[in-house]
């Protein structure tokens, strides 16, 4: 008998089988259009079933009191974690975005959630207000942000989540609530540094300080000397950043101080790329021959010229990132940062681990957020990259376990291996984080495979 297959069938039919090609096949031949999403760095990719972008507040509590399936809200993608690929829905506030108000008097402004952070400096200068620390990069949404506890530099300051005031929230059920430390205090605590696992978070209201200006200077040094030298500068500036170089005994070291200067010496908006270049060729060419690697990096570090800069300070405090990497950060305790710096530096020189790409080397104001990577403790983050194009695993996997001899925490939004086992005996509060997800959403449905993991729920 023959049998007369409709080119969907075929597909189907084909696709059981397994045969290469054919689950690919099968996805094309959906009606729907299917859009691919992918992390800045490329390293992060999913095909969800819908990709929305609600233009309104009640549009997303639609949206979400609507979803059958997980549900994860996506920003400027900038995560390197698996925070938020999904076979669901991926939610975008890309609709939701700008200063919703401010007072000048209060010190206070109010943001949509998905406002880019380099879309907030004007707004908040007009208003004669300034956020008082700003991170690395500034591409992030300002949710998204806060999420992760994303921080800046400075030991004086505390990451993005701790300048929050209020929040409101978009809850599983599609009820839109507000808290803040009077109204629904429990809830608001959580939500300040949350990953999502809480609910949409639509609008944001931020404690700020008055407009400011930065001078900054940058320097070439020998690591040890500044290692050497670290307390006073970190008591001397104001926001204090070393970006050590692989391979070699240098360092960048740059300095971020307040300053009554009206005379505006504009920043240089190139990008990473001439600076990471001559590392790349070095590590191209010398890689197998480490003293003459070390040699030609202390050439290269030395002769590069880093003017110095004087401007407002939200355009001082960021800076353009074109040089596309993978990232694995932790947050270990204020004093030990040196110790651990130097036993990464070590292990990657003597292992000749292959990256080029500098390291991070900041400090950060402890908080009494939950789940904040800064919960009860100053801190020091210390970052390794990975070149996009390279393989990160074998390089992140050496030096990772120094950070967890030295009681580190992993960034939320940066590469790590660690699941609830783990990280549950590194925040003192984490039944109390659970109890709260568990109570606004008890289904999971913001939950993806990931945060199970890394949450340790199951439902």
């Amino acid at each position: 008998m023959t049998a007369n297959l409709s080119r969907r069938e075929l597909l189907r039919y084909l696709a059981a089988l397994g045969l290469p090609g054919a689950g690919g096949a099968a996805l094309a031949a959906r009606p729907e259009r299917i859009i691919p999403w992918r992390n800045w760095s490329g390293g992060q990719a999913c095909i969800p079933a819908a990709r929305i972008a609600p233009d309104g507040e009640q549009a997303v509590a639609d949206a979400v009191r609507a979803a059958t399936g997980t549900l994860r809200a996506v920003g400027s993608s900038h995560s390197f974690s698996p925070l938020v690929p999904t076979e669901g829905t991926l939610l975008s506030l890309n609709n939701l975005t700008g200063m919703i108000g401010a007072d000048s008097a209060a010190l206070t402004s109010e943001f949509w959630g998905g406002t880019r952070m380099s879309d907030m400096g004007e707004p908040l200068q007009k208003a004669g207000l300034a956020l008082s620390n700003m991170a690395d990069i500034d591409y992030q949404t300002l949710a998204g942000a806060i999420a992760t506890s994303t921080h800046g530099t400075g030991p004086r300051y505390g990451s993005y989540s701790t300048q929050v005031t209020g929040l409101r929230l978009v809850l599983a059920n599609g009820d839109i609530v507000d808290c803040d430390r009077q109204h629904r205090p429990e809830l608001f605590e959580m939500a300040r540094a949350s990953l999502g696992a809480l609910g949409i978070v639509t609008r944001v209201r931020l404690q700020n300080r008055k407009a400011f200006r930065l001078r900054r200077k940058e320097w070439v040094q020998n690591t040890e000397e500044l290692l050497d030298n670290l307390p006073q500068l970190i008591r001397d500036n104001d926001h204090f950043e070393l970006n050590p170089l692989l391979h070699c005994d240098l360092s960048l070291a740059s300095s971020l101080n307040e300053t009554d200067d009206t005379h505006t010496i504009p920043k240089d908006m190139g990008g990473d790329t001439e600076k990471v270049r001559p590392l790349a060729l070095v590590d191209t060419y010398l890689r197998d021959a480490p003293r003459a690697q070390a040699t030609l990096l202390d050439f290269f570090a030395r002769h590069i010229d880093f003017p110095e800069v004087v401007d407002d300070s939200f355009r001082v405090f960021a800076n353009v990132r074109d040089v596309r990497f993978n990232e694995m950060e932790y947050e270990v305790p204020a004093e030990a940062g040196p110790a651990c710096l130097r036993e990464v530096l070590k292990t990657i020189r003597e292992q000749n681990l292959h990256s080029y790409i500098p390291l991070e080397f900041r400090y950060v104001k402890g908080d009494d957020i939950p789940l904040s990577m800064f919960h009860n403790r100053d801190t020091c983050a210390i970052s390794v990259h990975q070149y996009y194009e390279l393989d990160y695993h074998n390089f992140f996997a050496q030096v990772e376990p120094i950070f967890w001899k030295y009681d580190g925490r992993p960034h939320w939004g940066k590469l790590h291996t660690l699941n609830a086992n783990q990280l549950s005996r590194l925040y003192p509060r984490w039944k109390d984080f659970l109890e709260v997800r568990a109570a606004v959403d008890p289904a999971g449905k913001f939950l993806n495979g990931h945060l199970r993991s890394v949450l340790g729920v199951n439902c």
